[in-house]
């Protein structure tokens, strides 16, 4: 008997531990917003609407109706920025055409490296010049897309990153099939519970801590001055271009660079994830 209370003991541990993998994989890093459940209920995340579609729009307003489900509250707000510059303590959404650089939708995060590892700013764009054409012109594929990418700016990794394999029904899993009508396979337009399970380790204390390197950063225009204001704003530098990004440090399943770090001078970095077109 005390051998099979032994061995059932061992799997519990085991099941434990992968838990705890799985759902470490599914963090990049540390680095979150410093911002407590309490203090974004009272004051949201701020997502900047500087979408030009209605199609877009309903993209943006589900997502942010998605993420809220969890432990971390946002708000879609109008956005006032026509050149998508990032903005200070908030996320700013746009939509463009990019051009055929290769990329279907970026997220691009500033952080800083300081023992909390917080978040000071975040871009989400999504690229019309594949959007327009036939095999992504649909309302899944952009509700997919901007989903994941809001996702990034929250402080999480994908779940897989293979587009053959069957859907996970999160939008942190690559795909092929976004709402999975055509494999008749789950729906990967939104989070799911492990999605939210990590934002509550991310997201779940009492109060907002204060990161080594400084104040905490104030909401407003990151063109701005200010000594809180993170490196490389304002610098000529073409964000769109995948030769801005700085190194590639992830590779999907593919074999594509998906996920990129540029430094910024004092202790400040930029990241950026890319969903590449297929």
């Amino acid at each position: 008997m005390s051998k099979k209370i032994l061995i059932g003991a061992s799997i519990v541990f085991l099941a434990g531990a992968l838990v705890s993998v799985a759902y470490a994989s599914n963090s990049w890093s540390k680095y979150h917003w410093d911002i407590s459940t309490a203090e974004s209920i009272a004051n949201p995340l701020v997502l900047g609407n500087n979408l030009t579609t209605s199609a877009w729009d309903i993209s943006l307003a589900g997502t942010s109706a998605d993420w809220n489900a969890s432990i971390l509250r946002n708000e879609v707000v109008a956005g006032t920025n026509t050149d998508c510059n990032p903005v200070l303590g908030g996320v700013e959404v746009c939509n463009a055409e990019y051009g055929d650089i290769g990329w279907l939708g970026i997220a691009q995060v500033w952080v800083y490296r300081g023992r909390d590892g917080h978040i000071a700013q975040a871009l989400v764009k999504v690229n019309d010049t594949y959007f327009n054409t036939p095999k992504y012109d649909t309302q899944a594929w952009r509700d997919f897309v901007v989903c994941q990418e809001v996702g990034h700016t929250l402080g999480l990794d994908h779940q897989d990153e293979s587009f053959s394999n069957t859907n996970l029904g999160t939008c942190m899993d690559y795909t092929s099939d976004p709402d999975g009508t055509i494999l008749g396979q789950l729906d990967n337009r939104h989070p799911d519970q492990h999605d939210y399970n990590v934002l509550v380790e991310k997201y779940g204390h009492l109060n907002g801590v204060i990161d080594e390197g400084g104040d905490k950063p104030k909401k407003g225009n990151g063109n701005g001055g200010g000594k809180s204001k993170p490196a490389g704003v304002g610098a000529n530098i073409d964000l769109n271009n995948p030769s801005a990004w700085g190194q590639a440090i992830k590779q999907d399943a593919q074999g594509n660079n998906s996920l990129f770090e540029r430094s910024l001078g004092n202790g400040q970095v930029l990241i950026t994830y890319v969903i590449w077109v297929k």
